[in-house]
């Protein structure tokens, strides 16, 4: 599990685990249903897929999701959130919400949710 780097501070220790430019992506890509290495490295920022399985073995690791065997040959896996790893959605909702109304060219609300609701 974690060890906090930096500091005992809550922010230092949660940026040291979710903080980097990939991890929060998987997890957004998670909730919105995606579950399998080739539909998680599809998204439209394009993670590099020994990017991506890093991430996946920490997130793992962390207890943030866990991974569901498919296919036996040759074996393929789905990813699911855990409860812990579902409990960053209203995480991530806020920091949509933010970048939509302070970023300028992010997506607005109604372009949001029609992608949303297109999933």
């Amino acid at each position: 599990m974690t060890d906090c780097k930096r500091s005992r501070c809550p922010v230092a220790c949660t940026l040291d685990l979710l903080g980097d430019k990939w991890t929060l992506l998987v997890v957004r890509d998670l909730l919105f249903g995606r579950h399998t290495f080739k539909e998680l490295q599809a998204s439209a920022e394009r993670i590099p897929s020994n990017i991506l399985a890093d991430r996946l073995k920490r997130l793992e690791r962390e207890g943030i999701l866990r991974k569901q065997l498919y296919q036996e040959r040759p074996p393929r896996y789905a990813y699911h959130l855990t409860d812990k790893g579902r409990s960053l959605g209203p995480v991530l909702h806020a920091m949509l919400s933010w970048g939509s109304t302070h970023v300028p060219g992010t997506l607005n609300k109604e372009e949001i949710d029609a992608l949303l609701n297109a999933e």
